[in-house]
């Protein structure tokens, strides 16, 4: 039989209740501050490297730093070209196998059509005042996007890591690559 007179029954409920009122919301502040961190996590790999498919990767890296992601590009085979300094100042459209360029493909094997293609899409970006390949690398870059470039296909194509822009992370491999998909909660393949 208990001794406690209701009133004390009641303090000592109370208390206890205040104590685990409290414990539950100190938990609920180290919950929230592990989630503060909203941040999503982007990452692609690029592996065309035709002026037509060096658009997309950027446009989208871009825009997602703009909202604040943490974006990567993983660039290999083809996609390092759009990291290359020289040659991505050179990138060709092809007409070939294009079925958007509505030129039936025995017309665009004809020689000279991805020549022609290439100046009426860079005569277009011109006049529509879209950003160079350059210039939306540089942003990028600026945004803190990492441009990535797969050190096997540098290898492969003999490229020099003093070709790619300045700000792009060289030396990476398709192991590191994975890791960071596996962290993102993003993962394209343009």
């Amino acid at each position: 039989m208990s001794t406690d007179t209701p009133s004390q029954s009641t303090d000592v409920d109370v208390a206890s209740l205040k104590a685990r009122v409290e414990e539950l919301e100190d938990e609920l502040a180290g919950i929230e501050a592990a989630t503060a961190d909203d941040t999503k996590k982007m990452v692609m790999i690029a592996t065309k490297g035709s002026l037509d498919m060096a658009y997309p990767p950027l446009i989208l890296a871009s825009t997602a730093a703009a909202f604040d992601w943490d974006v990567t590009v993983f660039h290999t085979f083809w996609g390092l070209d759009i990291l290359h300094e020289e040659k991505s100042k050179n990138l060709k459209l092809s007409a070939v196998g294009n079925p958007s360029m509505g030129v039936p493909n025995i017309v665009a094997a004809i020689p000279g059509m991805d020549a022609m293609a290439t100046r009426m899409m860079g005569k277009r970006i011109e006049e529509n005042g879209t950003a160079s390949i350059q210039e939306l690398i540089d942003l990028s870059l600026d945004q803190g996007v990492e441009l990535q470039a797969c050190q096997m296909t540098a290898d492969l194509m003999d490229y020099d890591e003093d070709a790619f822009y300045d700000g792009v992370t060289t030396g990476v491999g398709a192991a590191a690559a994975l890791a960071e998909m596996g962290d993102a909660e993003i993962q394209l393949l343009v």
